[in-house]
């Protein structure tokens, strides 16, 4: 069979940062790719401000680096379950996979799934043990680690044959040695490993064509562009093609642009063949895992299978009183519009239409992939309202059934018991318990998803910081009945609108937590802090204090106020409860009521518990 020695086509995995995007950044800089004039940022692929400021890769990115005359594309990958359908997509592109793995944290959530992936499609591995000079680096443990995890993920015996380099990413150092004193200002041993274990692509560049769109891109010059791999033949610009739809129809275009990938460059190119990597615009509503083929030979590569949404929330315009003061997005039709520009490149979202025209259904991969696209709207200048998020319930073999996921936590050991309670109120189950010698004990769990909605701020103020919590989506379930997480005490609500004053909130510090500032503008129905008690609590927190007079001593100079609590946009979400919205604008999220006007609520907060006690 003849092969294409020219080309590699790998896939970097790995487990939430555990290095991916570093280690890439480190194999440009050393390879022949880049002029020694260029500068490269830190974790160049993660080129989008959100990427850079979280540290988190969204997307997958493409490369491609020259070493010893031969090209290597290489695809960076998402760590983060939420984007988990990236990967697998990635998968069907690559003959072969780097995995890397903390030298110290060792195998996680995440590097079961992305392994699970690779080894489905027979993809040739290398164990990249990376953050080899990490304090307390334990490598040929989590070698040994990473082989069970081979082992009990059915890996076919060519696949446990896998060479292993330590590396420190961060200092551009790798040896063949667990010895840290080994380590040398070089990737060699990585590009080696790649071209001496790593699959050329077949070379079957005579016969007819067959190209597969793996991820999506938009440009609103050329519209959207199909990112693939062409498996079969040769593509030009200007060629007449077919695309074989999803729904088995078939539809005719001519390819106005190619580009291929280099270094951090997308270039336009005249002419692809069997075993690139490229892109290929000239079709408006081409789409993951349809497949691009001559008219007159028509051929579809199987069918890519994206994950389904596994959590849902309500997206609907803005109409609190504070409306179009920030935002210059501000009506129904734009945030539609912006919607559905979203879903040509985010194949894991749906967005539905509702009963409202101001108000749409948007369902995503978990809290994380849908809090990134609500930070990316306000980040555009637009205002909207979201609701509380819910799992999506899915009816299997007649039983209705609920998303549950693989939680692994890593925590000090004086903290184990009370994770284990707080996980099991949630209705988690502990599969398993490990304590190390450095004081550190690991607990696996299996826990509903909508059990974990809410759990990150808890975990973490019940760890003091210490501990690390990872979950991945793991299967479908029957529903858990007779139980309802979320928030068990009420909120503060503002009685009316006006400026928060220091006098105001010292007068209902003792009825919960605050969360505004004095000064900070409110209006009648902004939830305004968490009731110590499990009904909500209307507030005044505009009061100014009356004056007269006949002044204190002593108690005007030394009045203070506890310091408010803020929550991140992730925490506001994980704080909503059902009547509840949070109010998202370029420069603020406020909590609110549903129902604003303080008399409405409670009429019909009423109604429902009369209509409640009847369904008894």
């Amino acid at each position: 069979m003849k092969t294409r020695d020219d080309i590699r086509n790998v896939a970097i995995i790995a487990h939430v940062d555990h290095g991916k995007t570093t280690l890439v950044n480190e194999l440009l800089k050393q390879s022949d790719t880049l002029d020694e004039h260029t500068e490269i940022d830190d974790r160049a692929l993660d080129s989008n401000a959100i990427e850079k400021e979280r540290g988190i890769t969204i997307l997958s990115k493409n490369t491609a680096v020259e070493y010893k005359g031969k090209q290597i594309n290489i695809l960076d990958t998402p760590g983060h379950a939420d984007f988990g359908g990236e990967v697998e997509r990635i998968m069907k592109m690559v003959d072969g996979v780097l995995l890397i793995v903390d030298a110290f944290e060792g195998t996680m959530p995440q590097t079961r799934f992305v392994l699970k992936k690779a080894l489905e499609q027979h993809l040739t591995p290398i164990v990249i043990i990376n953050k080899i000079d990490r304090p307390g680096a334990r490598p040929e443990e989590v070698v040994d680690e990473v082989l069970d995890l081979f082992i009990e993920l059915g890996a076919e015996e060519s696949q446990l044959e896998f060479p292993v380099i330590y590396a420190s990413a961060v200092n551009g150092t790798s040896s063949l040695d667990s010895d840290i004193s080994t380590q040398e200002h070089t990737m060699d041993p990585i590009f080696n490993a790649i071209l001496k274990t790593i699959p050329a692509p077949v070379d079957n560049s005579d016969e007819p064509l067959q190209f597969q769109v793996s991820m999506l891109d938009y440009n609103e010059f050329v519209g959207r562009i199909g990112i693939g791999r062409v498996f079969r033949g040769k593509i030009k610009v200007g060629d007449q093609v077919a695309v074989m739809k999803l729904d088995g129809t078939q539809k005719n275009f001519r390819v106005t642009k190619l580009f291929g990938f280099f270094g951090l460059k997308r270039l336009e190119i005249n002419e692809a063949k069997a075993g690139d990597l490229i892109a290929i615009s000239g079709m408006e509503d081409i789409f993951v895992g349809e497949t691009v083929c001559p008219a007159d030979h028509p051929e579809a590569l199987p069918v890519l299978r994206i994950d389904p949404p596994t959590l849902q929330m309500t997206f609907r315009t803005n109409d609190s009183p504070f409306v179009g003061q920030e935002g210059d997005n501000v009506t129904a039709r734009k945030l539609e519009d912006r919607l559905k520009v979203q879903l040509h490149t985010d194949v894991s979202l749906r967005v539905e239409d509702t009963d409202s025209p101001d108000a749409w259904v948007v369902s995503g991969r978990g809290e994380l992939h849908l809090s990134i696209l609500i930070e990316t709207l306000r980040r555009e200048g637009f205002e909207l309202a979201v609701s509380r998020p819910q799992v999506i319930y899915r009816e299997i073999d007649g039983k209705m059934c609920e998303p549950f996921e693989n939680v692994i936590i890593d925590t000090p050991d004086e903290y184990s018991g009370s994770v284990i309670d707080s996980l099991a109120q949630r209705k988690g189950e502990m599969v398993n318990m490990e304590t190390n010698s450095n004081g550190q004990t690991r607990l696996t769990f299996s826990a509903p998803t909508r059990g974990l909605i809410g759990y990150d701020s808890q975990f973490l103020s019940m760890t003091r910081g210490y501990g690390i919590f990872n979950h991945t989506f793991s299967e479908y379930k029957p529903v858990i009945h007779n139980w309802e997480p979320g928030r068990r005490n009420g909120a503060l609500v503002s009685i009316n609108r006006g400026k928060a004053t220091t006098y105001a909130i010292m007068g209902v510090e003792d009825r919960g937590t605050i969360f505004v500032d004095p000064g900070t503008e409110v209006y009648e129905g902004m939830v305004v802090g968490e009731s110590s008690r499990e009904r909500d609590i209307s507030v005044n927190v505009t009061k100014g204090k009356n004056m007269t007079n006949v002044r204190s001593s002593n108690k005007d100079q030394t009045a203070t106020i506890k310091k408010p609590t803020h929550y991140t946009l992730e925490e506001s979400l994980e704080f909503l409860n059902e009547d509840e919205l949070l109010e998202i604008t370029p420069k603020n999220i406020r909590l609110r009521k549903r129902i604003l006007e303080t008399n409405a609520r409670e009429k019909a907060a009423k109604q429902k518990k009369t209509a409640a006690k009847k369904n008894k």
